[in-house]
């Protein structure tokens, strides 16, 4: 009577061979790169931290340099009393009638802008330290000038109108008045008026100073011209208000990497190497407010819902470029994986998992190194530094595991190319993509090649 082996005694023998087969070895590879996901995550987190205190530290010079800065104004502010009449015929107990009269008087405030508003500012940058950031600044040469019409008071109503020009004012809004760098003076007309701090109406314009304006009827004619220059501090950007009937705005600086950004674009502007120049004409018909309102609790106009103006940023920050490496980290992963397994048919030897760990760590590792030396030197520097203390440990190390020449120039041409197609998707981000999905064809190609003769 023959024996018959039981079916559980061969079981060691096909899990033995489904381990060594070149299927599994392909999946315990690809799970081993989508593991590589968590050190790639924790450095994405380590990018992100530095990034917010670098921002806090923007901040903080912001807080004391001067912020971000929008100019609204001039407004002309006019307190007038309206007269009425009021007549009526009223009958008393005895049932004789008789005219009763009574005087009504009410106060209001109206509130005009300027018919006609020029503004002209220059930059200049600056940059603070504050440590081992560097945060950009300006100093704005600003000069407003304008006319304003005051013809709309003088029209009839149903009263008789006495406006008190000895409490008028006028007004301008300006995010962060504790930058201003001079002690302007409002030229009106012939006179100048001196500034006081506050606009005198914090529900139209929360911040900014009024000047108040001389005595006079202002019965010889309608129009008022006003001329004012400002030297103020900001930073990140500077904007306005069009609050004039037509506003022409111009603005310059030495500057070569403006973004223009707000309700409208500028109508020209010419960027060099010498810096840029702006400028935008527009219409009262554009905004969402009218040019002259009488102020009540029952309706207000927010002048800061329609600005246009210029941001002073850096083209391509050190955090954002580091952020995008690491999101092609994945890829890179998976590249120099498949380079590996390509070398592991090629010499039908099997590389240990371990080694796969240490390779991928190395190349996660790269981003920390590129992050921590830009802070000091730069992102160019920084990366060919990084680049190299990647690039160069991981070719001796494969060139020890594969023990063939020819290999390991292969592994170090192939990861030069990796890391110069890295920095070149950094530097041109609207074909990042394409250049990509080339990477991704060759990689596939390449695997076909390899694996075209693979036995059954």
């Amino acid at each position: 009577m023959s024996e018959q082996t039981p079916p559980y005694a061969t079981s060691p023998r096909y899990l033995h061979t489904l381990v060594h087969s070149l299927g599994f070895r392909a999946l315990s590879i690809a799970l081993l790169t989508l593991l590589m996901l968590i050190p790639l995550f924790m450095v994405m987190q380590v990018v992100q931290e530095r990034q917010a205190y670098h921002q806090g530290v923007l901040n903080e010079v912001a807080a004391t340099w001067g912020q971000r800065q929008t100019l609204v104004g001039p407004v002309l502010v006019v307190p007038y009393v309206e007269h009425f009449t009021n007549v009526d015929t009223v009958t008393d107990k005895d049932g004789e009638s008789r005219v009763v009269s009574k005087d009504i008087y009410k106060d209001h405030l109206a509130v005009l802008l300027p018919e006609t508003l020029e503004i002209r500012a220059d930059l200049a940058e600056e940059h603070r330290q504050r440590g081992i950031y560097d945060a950009l600044v300006y100093n704005a040469n600003i000069s407003i000038n304008g006319t304003f019409d005051h013809s709309v008071l003088l029209k009839a109503s149903e009263g008789e109108r006495r406006i008190q020009w000895e409490n008028a004012y006028v007004m301008f809004g300006i995010d962060d008045p504790k930058a201003i760098s001079n002690t302007p003076a409002l030229l009106w007309g012939e006179d100048t008026l001196a500034l006081e701090p506050g606009t005198g109406m914090p529900k139209l314009l929360a911040n900014g100073f009024h000047a108040p304006l001389p005595p006079g009827e202002y019965t010889d004619g309608a129009t008022h011209p006003f001329k004012l220059s400002l030297k103020l501090h900001g930073s990140d950007g500077l904007f306005f208000a069009p609050v004039g009937k037509n506003t022409k705005t111009r603005m310059s600086s030495a500057w070569t990497n403006p973004s223009f950004q707000g309700a409208l674009l500028p109508n020209t502007h010419e960027i060099n190497a010498q810096g840029f120049n702006a400028t935008w004409e527009i219409s009262h018909l554009v905004r969402n407010y009218p040019q002259a309102w009488v102020a009540s609790d029952n309706q207000t106009y927010d002048l800061h819902n329609f600005t246009a103006g210029v941001s002073l940023y850096e083209s391509s920050s050190l955090y954002t470029q580091v952020n995008r490496a690491v999101k092609y980290a994945i890829l890179f992963v998976s590249l120099t994986f498949l380079l590996l397994f390509a070398f592991e048919i090629g010499l039908k030897r099997r590389l240990h998992t371990l080694q796969y760990v240490l390779v991928g760590g190395s190349l996660a590792l790269f981003y920390l190194v590129l992050l921590a030396v830009a802070e000091h030197i730069g992102f160019l520097y920084a990366y060919i530094a990084a680049s190299s203390v990647t690039v160069l440990p991981l070719t001796w190390y494969l060139g020890g595991i594969l023990r063939d020449v020819w290999r390991t120039v292969g592994v170090f041409v192939v990861l030069a190319l990796l890391y110069g197609l890295l920095y070149l998707l950094l530097q041109i981000e609207d074909y990042a993509l394409l250049v990509g999905v080339g990477l991704l064809v060759g990689a596939m190609g390449m695997m076909m090649v390899i694996t075209r003769r693979l036995p059954a």
